[in-house]
Formats: structure tokens, C-alpha cells, sequence
């Protein structure tokens, strides 16, 4: 199925006025005060220009916008930041879900439900006024639902507890056909399945209910050593990691820092390697677990500490203001050492290689078991997840830079792939990121709740023929 959306019309302010009329929220058009500011995203190097943005403040704003795509044939494309954005929009139906950002939570039930809108920072704040925490990601501003619906790799409880997705109670959807469903294990099984792990292929979603798990603190942080100590560093961990408790989840970083004020003094501008921890258990019991790697070699910082689960943000230290970037990740089935040298080879102190991060992560653990009501997520039981980072202004250079890096692992590479790690020119590929048996069940989903792939600006499921 091919579409050409950037041969459709304008919107005119005419068409528009019945929107207008049926929505509580905006309803902006190009060249309209405050449209720039709403189609604006997180990657300063992605830009959309939808044929009209509708900043929803409830599930009807979000039906009206629905409905009028459909009415005109329109794609439609959702955003709450925009971290991970792919194609420009043209002529789409933008729907903005920043307005709708309620977060509640149920400390007896040990649940939160949030609006489309909400970020993590959002919810941990509130999580934790009840000594709860949800399975967040590791940069604050990202939203809850695109990061969930993608699978949600939490750094910070993953491998004890599994993928965000395997903890989602239920959500509230508009479909294609401008219905608002609310979609559980028992209502619509199939569409839940899909839901969880198939990112936004199969609606709007406005509101969804989590999890939350009893954890008010954590011991967690990072260990910046020398670049020129790659090796030595990684080799350590990758011995190391196997064998912790899945209370323990690590990761390993290259960082090709720039001269920041808002970077600590020992990291501007500095070429580093970091170990990254987050430990729920006692802090005596990880300062004991980590002793190891602490003594491979001096540190130039050292961040791990006894921390309320409100700071776990600073453990990776992402930026949270807009920036020009290029991100693209692979999943490795295995790491063995030839694996090793090779990264070392490919990013170390002597690649010349200008990427700025080049991160690892560890998985296995509760990732690799099936939750109780299965879902679509395709990465369980590959070990580790490789992302690649670039910064800087849209150019062929970035994405070669990333190419270098995981072409050079692709001896190693898993056959399916982590849909919230991926690039916008990988958006065609969906049989290679969910594999056969799942992006067969997918599409079959499509087809009975999305049969015109009006859903279609993102990692493209098309619906079965």
C-alpha cells in the first residue's frame, strides 16, 4: 500500500470551522499563532509540517480529530515531545496530547493511570508520594504512552519486572473509526496483544493504567573511567554482569562529551567510558557488588549512591532540552569476546570515530519471560541492546557515524529489532523488527482496526491484504 501524502491539499480555514466547532481544545493551522510551537520536537534536526494541529484536552477532542482525518482521508500522527518522530507529516492531522497529562495514583491497588500526555517525570513524582515506582525510561521528558506502547525498557526495574508493556492494566483508544474503546486482556484481546509492543500502528491512545511496584529508593549511578581505559573497563563488566541479581541492572557507555556548563566539571568536553547502575536493594549489598568494577581502574567521577527513586533520573544524565541528533540502536544475541574488541576497535581511544555515544545495555532477566497476559514485544531473550548516538546538524555524516558502529557489530546482530531505538528510515521494515510470526499477527490486527492505514507515520505495520 503506498501512500502520497504530500500531494494532499491544504486544510482551509473553512474546512477546518466544523473541527474548530467540535473540539474543546486548539485547532491551529500553518501560519497560526502557536502552530510552530506545537509541531515542534524533542530532535531539533526532525521537523513536521502537519495540514493541521489539534491540541486535544480530552478523549472527544481526540474523536472529533479522528473523525475529520477520516472524513478526508487523512494520516494521522500523535505526539506528546516527539523524541522519536518519523516523516515530516505532510498533510497530516497532527493530534497534540501535551493538555492531557492527569496522572492518579492508587496506592492501595499499586497502579497509576495517566492521559495520553504525560511524561515520566510526571508520574515518578507522583509514584512516589506513596513510596511507589513505575518502570520509567532513563531521560524524564520522554512521554509514557509512545514509550510504552514501543515496549519501555526501564534501566531502573527491567530486569526484575520485565517490559513496561507487560504491566499495562488497559487503555483507552480511539480507532480508526473514531470509537473510543477501552481495551483490556478481556475486551478485546487481540487489539491489547497489539497495543502493547506495536507502538501507535492501532489508535489514539488517551489514557492507560500501569503497575506501580514498592520501591522508594534505589542504589544507582554511574562510574565515569579514562576512555583510554575502554578496554579494560568493558571486559570487566562484560564478566561481571552475568552473574548479579536481577535487582542489579548495568549498562556501559562511550561518551564523546562536549564542553557543557550543564555537564559536571570533570565530564566537558572529555572522551570517558561510564558504568551505570541501578540496584534495588540494600546499599551496602550493591557498594559490596560493585567493589569490582570500582577498583579496574581511578575514576575521573562517581555518581553511585543511596538515592529516593525521585533522582533516578541522574543516573544516565540525559539531556532534557531539545537538541540536533541522530539515534539508531540493534539488538546483539551475543557479545563474546571478539565482540569486545571489535567495539573497541570500532569506538575506542583509537577509532577516531566522532560518535557521542555509543551505549550497551544488559538485559535478560524478568525481559526474557513472558508476562502473564502476553504482548507484541519481539526482543525477549536477546542480551543486549546497542544504541548509537550522534549530535550535531542534520547531515549524511551522523547517520554514518552510527553506521560505522553497528555495521561493524552486525556479526552479532539479533533478527529483531527494539522499535523505540530506531531510526526514521527503518519505518518500512516492520517484518524485521517484530519477525514473521508476530508481524503476521500484527497485520491482521491492522486490518480489522485500521484497514485504511490512517495510522501510518511511524514504524508501519500495513494491514494484512
Amino acid at each position: 500500500m503506498t501512500f502520497t501524502d504530500s500531494s494532499l491539499p491544504p486544510v482551509l480555514p473553512e474546512d477546518a470551522a466544523a473541527l474548530v466547532a467540535a473540539v474543546a481544545g486548539s485547532v491551529l493551522l500553518p501560519g497560526d499563532a502557536g502552530y510552530d510551537g506545537e509541531r515542534a520536537v524533542f530532535n531539533l534536526n526532525h521537523h513536521l509540517a502537519p495540514a493541521v494541529i489539534v491540541v486535544a484536552e480530552s478523549a472527544a477532542d481526540v474523536q472529533a480529530a479522528v473523525a475529520f482525518a477520516a472524513e478526508r482521508h487523512r494520516p494521522v500522527l500523535v505526539k506528546t515531545t516527539g523524541h522519536q518522530m518519523v516523516g515530516p507529516a505532510h498533510g497530516a492531522v497532527m493530534i497534540a496530547t501535551h493538555r492531557m497529562n492527569d496522572v492518579a495514583i492508587d496506592a492501595i491497588g499499586r497502579t497509576a493511570r495517566v492521559g495520553a500526555g504525560a511524561i515520566w517525570s510526571e508520574v515518578v513524582a507522583e509514584a512516589a508520594k506513596e513510596g511507589l515506582a513505575p518502570l520509567n525510561g532513563s531521560n524524564p521528558t520522554v512521554g509514557v504512552s509512545g514509550y510504552t506502547l514501543g515496549g519501555g525498557l526501564s534501566p531502573t526495574l527491567g530486569r526484575s519486572h520485565g517490559y513496561a508493556a507487560d504491566h499495562v492494566h488497559s487503555l483507552d483508544v480511539v480507532t480508526a473509526d473514531g470509537e473510543l474503546r477501552h481495551v483490556d486482556a478481556e475486551s478485546e484481546p487481540d487489539l491489547f496483544w497489539a497495543l502493547r509492543g506495536g507502538k501507535g500502528n492501532f489508535g489514539v491512545v488517551t489514557a492507560l493504567e500501569f503497575a506501580l511496584f514498592p520501591v522508594p529508593r534505589l542504589y544507582g549511578g554511574g562510574i565515569y573511567f579514562p576512555g583510554e581505559r575502554m578496554a579494560d573497563v568493558l571486559r570487566a563488566w562484560t564478566a561481571w554482569h552475568p552473574g548479579t541479581p536481577e535487582t542489579m541492572i548495568s549498562s556501559f557507555a562511550v561518551l564523546r562529551l562536549p564542553p557543557l556548563p550543564a555537564l559536571p566539571e570533570p565530564l566537558r568536553g572529555v572522551f570517558v567510558v561510564s558504568l551505570r547502575f541501578a540496584y534495588n536493594g540494600m546499599a551496602a549489598d550493591g557498594e559490596r557488588m560493585i567493589a569490582p568494577l570500582r577498583a579496574v581502574a581511578p575514576a575521573v567521577l562517581d555518581t553511585v549512591r543511596d538515592m529516593p527513586y525521585t533522582e533516578v533520573a541522574s543516573i544516565h544524565n540525559e539531556p532534557t532540552e531539545p537538541l540536533p541528533y541522530y539515534e539508531r540502536g540493534i539488538m546483539l544475541r551475543e557479545f563474546p569476546t571478539q565482540a569486545q574488541d571489535k567495539l573497541v576497535e570500532l569506538v575506542g581511544p583509537g577509532s577516531g570515530t566522532t560518535l557521542w555515544i555509543a551505549e550497551l545495555r544488559a538485559l535478560g532477566g524478568a525481559w526474557d519471560r513472558e508476562p502473564a497476559v502476553p504482548n507484541s514485544v519481539a526482543t525477549r531473550g536477546l542480551p543486549y541492546s546497542l544504541l548509537g548516538v550522534e549530535v550535531g546538524p542534520q547531515d549524511q555524516q551522523l547517520k554514518k557515524s552510527v553506521a560505522v558502529l553497528l555495521d561493524g557489530m552486525e556479526p552479532w546482530q539479533g533478527d529483531r529489532r527494539l522499535v523505540n531505538n530506531l531510526a526514521p528510515e527503518e519505518a518500512t521494515d516492520a517484518a524485521a523488527i517484530y519477525g514473521p510470526e508476530r508481524h503476521e499477527r500484527l497485520t491482521a490486527v491492522k486490518k480489522t482496526y485500521d484497514p485504511a492505514n490512517m495510522f501510518r507515520i511511524n514504524h508501519n505495520v500495513v494491514p494484512a491484504a
